[in-house]
């Protein structure tokens, strides 16, 4: 045990040596350890996010398949535009997937379109407004001139002499507001009153926008109602049950239509919805939206799911792109720190190196006379990294004190820069979804999580950098093999020659 005698007085003697060594190893472990805790938080962000976020898996029909099968059944080579249609899905076969497991939520939707009955008055878009008031013509209801009537347009509403008479509004059948896309995005908000529940279905609840209400001093637990557009003698008695406000503001088609105004968007039961459709929609929705706890089981939750159904008619369309985006500035953190730690390893141990080999040439008598005198070359190492291992304790010690607070100001830094990197990376994306692009009410339809994934979760956002003992325990391992790869290197050159060329050199 000489070699740790020797390696303590040799510490203590060479004090600058040492003093150099240690604050070289800190600096070293510092960021080996920041390095360690900011990927470990970031892996731990990223579990949190996917029960935040998840992923969803959509169910509709098969439009393709559907499209096919029209062109397929017609004599001439053109398919007929008017005779396509689509079967709609079955609540059943919705119901079977929703009990599923995997499954965090879903929404089932569907859609209809409604005429404004007693009590209630669509808000009109300005175009639709000035052509009112621009309206020269002695008879109201001609197609020239009345602003109900949209030549060729395909909405909801009576055949008048080719045109289609213009719903007022839109009934955005859903079985919970909660889980629809605009609700659970935060562009609509409940303001007052309730939103729909699986409690509201068979029943005649409404949720109503804000402007829409206070347009006709409309308040919760007031009643008004609704005609059909195709027979204006069917009407449907509505209570609104909510009052919600939206951030929606449309676009250029909305503002010639009203059933595409937001501020006329009324929510309601599924079922609502489908008794407005007719006896053909009874037991049947538009689409179903899962959103799971796992997106990593979402493929093979698509697999069980369509076991369930008729491929050949329905779709399963799986969306995790929310997911991926909102995890992209904590995976690009993860793999930053993970190359941080290995090229401060690496870097650690060649700089290391060169210290120690200077080291050891001004002691090449000291080596020659302990060689000389019998002294095994291994203990002569071992002093060597005795003398380093003495430098890392400390180095441990101001490293784990430090390290955290590295890692905090490294790792907020590193989230920050990624979180506004993919954030304008997204921003042509949403862009292409503002004028021209699908409203709400068409999105609505399909209910994938559309909105900002870096607003749905505070995981990316802050770090929560902890010293756990897993990194700390990390962090000896790493420090060990500086040691001793720095040592071996070093030591390769001088320990090769003989006691006497070492003297006589």
């Amino acid at each position: 045990m000489n070699f740790i005698k020797r390696a303590l007085k040799s510490t203590w003697s060479k004090k600058g040596r040492t003093i150099l060594l240690l604050a070289v190893f800190s600096a070293i472990l510092i960021f080996v350890f920041a390095g360690l805790t900011i990927r470990s938080a970031a892996l731990s962000a990223t579990n949190e996010a996917k029960k935040s976020v998840g992923a969803t898996v959509t169910l509709s029909a098969n439009r393709e398949a559907a499209f096919k099968q029209q062109k397929n059944s017609s004599e001439s080579e053109r398919p007929d535009p008017g005779s396509f249609s689509l079967t709609p899905v079955s609540l059943e076969d919705a119901q079977k997937i929703a009990a599923l497991s995997g499954v965090k939520t879903y929404s089932f939707e569907s859609s209809a379109s409604a005429m404004a009955g007693s009590n209630i008055t669509p808000i009109s878009s300005n175009s639709t407004e000035n052509t009112e008031d621009t309206s020269t013509s002695d008879e109201p209801n001609s197609k020239e001139d009345s602003p109900e009537e949209v030549q060729g347009f395909p909405g909801g509403g009576e055949m008048m002499g080719g045109g289609m008479t213009q719903s007022d509004f839109q009934i955005s059948g859903v079985s919970a507001t909660a889980q629809e896309s605009s609700f659970s995005e935060g562009t609509s908000t409940i303001i007052d009153g309730q939103g729909i529940t699986e409690e509201d279905l068979e029943t005649n609840n409404v949720v109503i926008e804000t402007s829409l209400a206070q347009a006709n001093e409309l308040a919760v637990g007031d009643s008004f109602t609704l005609t059909n557009p195709d027979d204006e003698d069917t009407s449907y008695n509505v209570t609104v049950k909510g009052i919600y406000q939206t951030t929606d503001s449309g676009n250029s088609m909305g503002m010639r239509f009203n059933f595409l105004n937001p501020s006329n968007t009324i929510y309601a039961a599924y079922t609502l919805a489908n008794t407005m459709n007719g006896a053909d929609s009874e037991n049947t929705i538009d689409s179903a939206v899962y959103t799971l706890n796992d997106p990593q089981e979402m493929d093979s939750f698509v697999s069980e799911a369509e076991k369930l159904i008729d491929t050949e008619s329905f779709t399963i369309s799986s969306n995790d792109q929310a997911y991926q985006q909102m995890l992209q500035p904590l995976n690009n953190v993860a793999d930053f720190s993970k190359n941080i730690v290995l090229l401060v390893t690496v870097a650690g141990v060649i700089i290391l190196t060169l210290i120690v080999m200077m080291t050891i040439r001004e002691r090449r008598f000291e080596i020659g006379v302990l060689l000389s005198l019998g002294e095994a070359r291994t203990k002569v190492i071992l002093q060597f990294f005795t003398e380093m291992a003495i430098c890392m304790i400390f180095a441990l010690g101001i490293a784990g004190v430090s390290g955290n607070l590295v890692a905090n100001l490294v790792g907020q830094q590193l989230i920050d820069q990624q979180t506004i990197t993919a954030q304008n990376d997204t921003q042509p994306d949403q862009l292409n979804q503002g004028e021209g692009g699908p409203s709400s009410m068409e999105r609505g339809g399909f209910g994938g999580q559309q909105g900002n994934p870096f607003e749905v979760s505070d995981e990316i956002s802050e770090l929560d950098i902890q010293v756990h003992p897993k990194e700390f325990g990390l962090l000896a391992v790493f420090a060990f093999l500086i040691s001793l790869f720095s040592v071996f290197f070093a030591s390769i050159g001088i320990l090769k020659m003989n006691p006497k060329k070492i003297l006589i050199s």
